[in-house]
C-alpha cells in the first residue's frame, strides 16, 4: 500500500517506516527535516511543518497514513483538512496517559480520560495536559476520518533507538555490574512494549483497515518490577547484584519515582498511580498484539539505545544512597 508516516525518523516512527519498507509498502515520510535527515534511500521525503506548512501534502493520495508525531489537537485538526479527501485510513499514536484514574490496575479503554476545561490551551503543563491534549488528538482523528481511524494508546515504549533512556537506564546500569540500587516493592507491576512489536502491529491494523481504540503496551503476562530486573541481570552482566531498598527510605531521602528510577512508581506513596503500569491489553491482544522474547529486547537495548542524564541515578547518587541504606540497616 502507499503508505504516509507523519514524522518517521525517531523512535517509534523511524520503526514504522523501517517495517513498512521491510513488508514492500510505498513509503512517504513528512517532517521537518531536521531529525536523522539521513535515514533511508528507498523512501519519498516531504518536509513540512505540523504547526503551519502542509503544502506539501497537498493534493497527494495515500492508502493510510499513520501519525506518529501530533502532540496538539490543532496538528490533527489541520492535517486532516488536508489529508482527509485523499486518505483511506489514520492510525493517531495516542498514549495511556490520557486516563483520568489510574489509581487501580485493568484501566481499559472505556475508561475516563483527562479533559481541559478551556480546549485551545496548547502548553503542556504537566502529564494530565499532555494526556488531554492527546484525547482531543485522537476525537478530532475521528472527526475528520469517520468510521476511518484507529487510536493506538501505548504504555512505555522501549527498544533500539529509544530516547527517554528510562528502559536503558536500567540495562546499562545492570551491565556495568556491581551493587545496584533497586527500588521496593518489588512487587510492583511494570509494562512496556518493544517499538518493533509495536510497529509491527500498528501496520497489521492499518492494513486491515482496524477502527476503534486501543491500548497497546505488554508483556503477555503480568510482569513485576523484580521479575524485569532479574531478567536483565540474567542478560547481560554475571556480576551485578541488585539491593533492594526500602520505599520509604527512598522518598525521605528525595529519590523521585519515575526519574530517578524509571519504572518505579513508589506506589505507596503515590497510590494515585498503582495501575500506571497495569493496563488492561485484552483488545490489543485479541486484535494480534504479539511480543518477541524479553531478551532480544533487553540486548538491542543495550546494543542501540543508550541511557540520558534525564532519567536514572547519577553513579555518585546511586553510591550515596547505598551507603546510606547501608548505614541505616546496620544501625
Amino acid at each position: 500500500m502507499k503508505l504516509l508516516v507523519l514524522g518517521g525518523t525517531l523512535f517509534l516512527g523511524r520503526h514504522v517506516v523501517e517495517t513498512a519498507v521491510a513488508r514492500g509498502h510505498e513509503v512517504t515520510i513528512f517532517n521537518r527535516g531536521r531529525t536523522n535527515p539521513a535515514l533511508y534511500s528507498d523512501v519519498e521525503r516531504l518536509h513540512g511543518d505540523r504547526g503551519g506548512d502542509l503544502h506539501a501534502l497537498q493534493g497527494r493520495r495515500w492508502d493510510a497514513v499513520v501519525d506518529t508525531s501530533a502532540a496538539l489537537p490543532r496538528w490533527v485538526r489541520e492535517t486532516a483538512r488536508v489529508l482527509a479527501g485523499g486518505v483511506g485510513h489514520y492510525t493517531f499514536v495516542s498514549t495511556c496517559s490520557v486516563y483520568a484514574d489510574v489509581a487501580h490496575p485493568g484501566v481499559d479503554e472505556a475508561a475516563p480520560v483527562h479533559e481541559l476545561a478551556d480546549e485551545t490551551v496548547e502548553e503542556i503543563h504537566d502529564g494530565a495536559t499532555y494526556g488531554a491534549l492527546k484525547a482531543l488528538c485522537e476525537r478530532e482523528a475521528e472527526r475528520a476520518f469517520p468510521g476511518r481511524a484507529l487510536a493506538i494508546r501505548p504504555g512505555l515504549i522501549v527498544g533500539p533507538h529509544d530516547d527517554s533512556g528510562r528502559f536503558a537506564y536500567w540495562v546499562h546500569r545492570i551491565a556495568r555490574g556491581g551493587a545496584i540500587l533497586a527500588p521496593e516493592p518489588r512487587g510492583q507491576p511494570v509494562q512496556f512494549l518493544d517499538a518493533r512489536d509495536l510497529a509491527e502491529w500498528i501496520l497489521d491494523m492499518a492494513e486491515a483497515r482496524a477502527t476503534g481504540v486501543y491500548n497497546a503496551t505488554g508483556p503477555r503476562e503480568q510482569m513485576t518490577i523484580g521479575q524485569l530486573l532479574d531478567a536483565m541481570v540474567s542478560a547481560v552482566a554475571t556480576d551485578a547484584r541488585l539491593v533492594w531498598v526500602d520505599e520509604a527510605f527512598l522518598v525521605q531521602n528525595g529519590v523521585e519515582a519515575w526519574t530517578d528510577l524509571p519504572l518505579w512508581l513508589a506506589p505507596n506513596t503515590h497510590p494515585g498511580l498503582a495501575g500506571f503500569l497495569s493496563f488492561d491489553v485484552g483488545r490489543a491482544l485479541a486484535a494480534g498484539l504479539r511480543f518477541r522474547p524479553l531478551a532480544d529486547t533487553i540486548q538491542a537495548t543495550l546494543d542501540k539505545a543508550e541511557p540520558t542524564t534525564a532519567a536514572g541515578l547519577s553513579a555518585a547518587r546511586e553510591a550515596e544512597l547505598l551507603g546510606a541504606w547501608q548505614r541505616s540497616e546496620a544501625a
